[in-house]
């Protein structure tokens, strides 16, 4: 993961709705949730909403894809577990503490 992309990640992260959201979607695991299940549960505003989801779209940490008349979006766990990573990759002096077994991985969900 570029440093470049690790920033966008992090900033996008860095505001209290989105990360409730990007947390939201986590827990929706692959069914993901529709903006107004969202706005319901987070007590947004749909234009709050639909601002913060563009935001957190543009940094490639969510998903969005449209089923019929509604959008659905998703975590992405991929670029997640890249962030994380990227985040840890020099933990313990070098040493490895971690195995690739730890990445969350959300296939059998």
């Amino acid at each position: 993961m570029e440093e470049a992309d690790v920033v966008k990640a992090l900033g996008a992260l860095a505001q209290e709705t989105r990360l409730r959201i990007f947390r939201l979607l986590v827990v929706a695991g692959p069914q993901g949730m529709t903006p107004g299940h969202m706005s319901e549960q987070l007590g947004a505003s749909p234009t709050a909403l639909s601002f913060h989801l563009k935001e957190l779209s543009h940094a490639g940490l969510i998903d969005v894809e449209r089923d019929g008349r509604h959008l659905i979006y998703r975590a992405s766990i991929p670029l997640m577990n890249d962030l994380l990573g990227f985040l840890t990759a020099h933990c313990c002096q070098g040493q490895p503490c971690l195995d690739a077994t730890t990445r969350l991985d959300c296939s059998h969900c």
